[in-house]
């Protein structure tokens, strides 16, 4: 399951998506959240679903690579469905059975919320999976640098949410290390009830968290090592430049919260 999370990982290939520009692309994922949000009906998801899939083959991502990244929701996605499924009100009645009953409306907006969350999820692997981590702060920063003048630490606020994304997989990595040692000593991961794999999972995560407060005071001791003093008169190998590919992708994604507002 930890190999599924494809938050936070970068796909190194040459297409259309990744050549464009850090800070469009976190504009359009904004923009695509917004899009998530103004379609109220399910006809709303078909061209959300259409615009996922030119996306993944602009980029040349595998659309298996980021249904594999909804694995790890499933619980959560199971949860609101069957939620939203039994406890919203409605007068059409599909199903009744003793005093559980499923109406047209509970069905339609479980449905809705669980795509929302698989789109919100979809969008966001994009970005990341397309954008290089250092690129992708200099995105943020950029965009903040108006917030600077009001005392708004915005170099240092991207450079957290960077080295978040960085060590993503890596802390991945070392958990499915700790998991297969543990599990080689006899621990049990996937038996019991939710209860009993809860417990189960304290052997992991003690460790998981030391190993990451370990990784943290290492790169602190690093950056003041290289005498790393914030953004203040730093050089940048990329200058960054808004071309003619990001207006297009621009003006596609307005299409396309255009096309959810009047199908929603």
């Amino acid at each position: 399951m930890l190999k599924d999370i494809t938050l936070g990982q970068y796909y190194p290939v040459r297409s259309f998506v990744h050549e464009l520009d850090p800070r469009v692309k976190i504009l359009l994922t904004v923009a695509f959240i917004v899009a998530v949000f103004v379609g109220g009906s399910l006809w709303a998801a078909i061209p959300i679903t259409l615009f996922i899939i030119g996306a993944a083959k602009a980029a040349n991502l595998p659309l298996k690579l980021l249904l594999k990244g909804i694995k790890p929701l499933r619980v959560i996605l199971i949860f609101t469905f069957v939620l939203n499924l039994f406890f919203t009100p409605g007068d059409t009645v599909l199903l009744q059975a003793w005093k559980v009953r499923v109406t047209r409306e509970g069905l339609t907006t479980a449905c809705r919320f669980s795509l929302r969350l698989v789109f919100l999820v979809t969008g966001a692997s994009l970005l990341t999976l397309t954008t290089q981590p250092v690129a992708l702060t200099d995105g943020m920063e950029r965009l903040m640098r108006p917030l600077a003048k009001i005392g708004f630490p915005a170099h240092e606020l991207a450079m957290m949410m960077s080295i978040a994304l960085r060590f993503i997989p890596t802390l991945l990595e070392e958990a499915d290390k700790i998991m297969k040692a543990q599990m080689a000593r006899g621990a049990d991961f996937e038996s019991g009830n939710l209860i009993q794999r809860a417990k189960a999972m304290v052997p992991l995560l003690v460790p998981l968290f030391v190993s990451a407060f370990r990784r943290a005071g290492d790169l602190a001791m690093a950056m003041e090592a290289r005498c790393y003093h914030g953004g203040q008169g730093r050089t940048r190998l990329r200058v960054l430049k808004v071309g003619k590919n990001d207006y297009i992708a621009c003006a596609v994604m307005a299409l396309l919260i255009a096309a959810a507002a009047v199908v929603g």
